[in-house]
């Protein structure tokens, strides 16, 4: 049994460990409740924009614009994974990362290229262990997150896409259901998929105004900069839940370790009077012989 100066020294160890879980439970608390608000107030849009979107797909030639080309079979697909830059926070970026590494298998078995756009230092430093094709790594993304990073990275994905680069691109992110679930999800980013309306349904067309290539020309590039940029703020919102969530358990479990630590010192502690006892007693018995 370790004695009683080495467990007081764990139990102020732990203690110290304890305060800057509490911290860190705070600090993502206080940031998680604006991440939770941005996200919230962004889906509507989102979600409408999609509707929309989607809607004139169905109802537009693949020759309208590219990003509406569907190339199938897909022969080279690119898969964008965000993770974060920190860990600390569960199973937040290890879901993430076995998410693309088994997408990123599964596709090349069917006979497809899969190539890897990856934000965020862990799911970097997790993938460029694997036999995966990485073709940009970004980090530092999240710092002073705004849509205009969103819209350089939508930039690049289109810019390739359309270039008939990639048939193919998919997002790979955890979405934000509330401070204890973050679901993995996967979603194909291009290209857009279509409505599609109930058998025997006629599918009219809209009347654009001014008309519909300058609606074409925009719509589909801000649907996949609106994309990417909801998709980091849910990245950014499970991020502080995942964490969040951690450190309040790393706290209970330090609460949990200091009591068992306390009783190992108070048997130590007891044990050596008992002993001391015992050599007093020992010693009084020597004397009256």
């Amino acid at each position: 049994m370790p004695n009683l100066k080495d467990i007081r020294r764990r139990i102020t160890s732990v203690k110290s460990t304890q305060k800057i879980t509490r911290a860190m439970k705070m600090v993502a608390g206080a940031r998680l409740r604006r991440a939770q608000q941005n996200i919230e107030q962004l889906r509507p849009y989102a979600k409408r924009t999609i509707e929309v979107l989607s809607a004139i797909a169905s109802r537009a030639e693949q020759g309208d614009h590219p990003l509406l080309a569907r190339r199938e079979p897909a022969k080279k697909t690119l898969l964008v994974v965000l993770t974060s830059d920190r860990g600390l926070c569960g199973g937040f970026n290890s879901n993430i990362n076995r998410t693309a590494e088994k997408e990123a298998k599964a596709r090349a078995a069917d006979g497809c290229e899969v190539v890897l756009d990856i934000i965020g230092r862990k799911g970097r430093d997790y993938l460029r262990r694997r036999r995966v094709k990485i073709r940009r790594e970004l980090t530092g993304v999240f710092e002073n997150l705004s849509y205009a990073k969103a819209a350089e990275i939508a930039r690049d994905v289109v810019r390739e896409y359309a270039s008939d680069g990639f048939d193919a691109v998919f997002l790979i992110y955890n979405e934000f259901k509330s401070v204890m679930t973050q679901r993995v999800f996967v979603e194909q980013l291009l290209p857009v998929k279509p409505v599609e309306g109930a058998p025997g349904q006629y599918a009219t067309d809209f009347i654009y105004e001014p008309d519909k290539q300058a609606l074409l020309e925009r719509l589909p590039v801000m649907y996949v900069e609106l994309e990417v940029y909801r998709a980091l703020l849910e990245s950014v919102a499970s991020e502080l839940g995942a964490r969040m969530t951690a450190m309040e358990n790393a706290t209970k479990n330090a609460d949990e370790m200091i009591d068992t630590l306390t009783l190992q010192a108070n048997r130590a502690r007891q044990a050596g009077i008992t002993k001391e006892l015992l050599e007093v007693v020992a010693g009084a018995a020597g004397l009256m012989k």
